[in-house]
């Protein structure tokens, strides 16, 4: 998508983007202002498909039903699709957050509404915040002197990216509540030290769990989709699992003796 008016400009851009075009990516040419609310409007679409998908989640708790079937189901209709119906602590990065921030902050200069967009910013910021109390619940309702296991820092695996990530605020909201906190990411510490104070970073997955009462997984990386639950449960004080990316299958981690709580799933389905 190319915001000009300039035929000149037209011409530039389109030979430069030839090689593209040669495999029927599709190019647009529209005004400026055009094609600046595409953006806006693409990844403000997306985040609102993954804070409808949560909130299907929090229903689906409370029914008894399978988040993921409900995805799958939904999914099979073209009009609607598969992707970004992933449940999860909410979303985070550097492009979703500002965007929708944006067109809500433009649509008010301008005298629209964008109600949908705007609730989308409001419940996907409170879901973030409120992911610390499945923690304390899992915890029978009190973390005060509990150590807590932060595994995955990042606002997604594969990058060192901290904006906007859920762990900036369940971290936090832990430590208000009493807990320590204990974590690893395999790339994002670097930056995450800058952000979090009084959290004990370390070595790996493992050292993490080393004594903790309760693990939150907060981002999916790789390594954390295949712990040893025999060598995890004999490191935790307590074989408690908040799994916020639904990693694991809940009843092989509740025959394995683990208290395992996920997202938009019953325990033991």
């Amino acid at each position: 998508v190319i915001g000009t008016q300039s035929e000149r400009a037209q011409e530039v851009m389109r030979a430069l983007y030839r090689p593209l075009s040669l495999i029927e990516t599709p190019i647009l040419f529209t005004r400026r202002e055009t094609a600046e609310l595409v953006k806006y409007a693409t990844n403000a679409f997306l985040a609102t498909k993954i804070t409808f998908i949560n909130e299907i989640a929090d229903l689906c708790e409370k029914v008894g039903a399978d988040v993921h079937d409900v995805a799958r189901g939904i999914g099979l209709d073209g009009r609607i699709g598969r992707k970004f119906l992933h449940p999860g602590p909410g979303y985070g990065g550097s492009c979703f957050p500002k965007d929708t921030l944006a067109l809500v902050r433009t649509a008010q200069e301008f005298g629209a509404e964008v109600r949908i967009v705007d609730s989308v910013v409001g419940v996907n910021a409170e879901r973030k915040r409120r992911m610390a109390d499945r923690v304390v619940a899992a915890c029978d309702g009190d973390v005060k002197g509990k150590t807590v296991a932060v595994l995955g820092t990042t606002f997604k695996p594969n990058t060192d990216d901290m904006r906007e990530s859920p762990s900036l605020d369940i971290i936090p909201a832990l430590q208000e509540k009493g807990a320590t906190v204990k974590a690893y990411d395999p790339a994002g510490m670097e930056e995450a030290k800058k952000l979090l104070s009084d959290v004990a970073w370390c070595e790996g997955a493992y050292d993490a769990i080393d004594g903790a009462d309760a693990i939150v997984l907060v981002t999916e990386w790789n390594e954390f989709r295949s712990l040893d639950l025999d060598r995890v449960k004999g490191l935790m004080k307590k074989p408690v699992m908040v799994d916020l990316r639904n990693v694991y299958d809940p009843q092989a981690m509740v025959g394995a003796g683990f208290v395992y709580k996920s997202i938009g799933r019953a325990e033991g389905a």
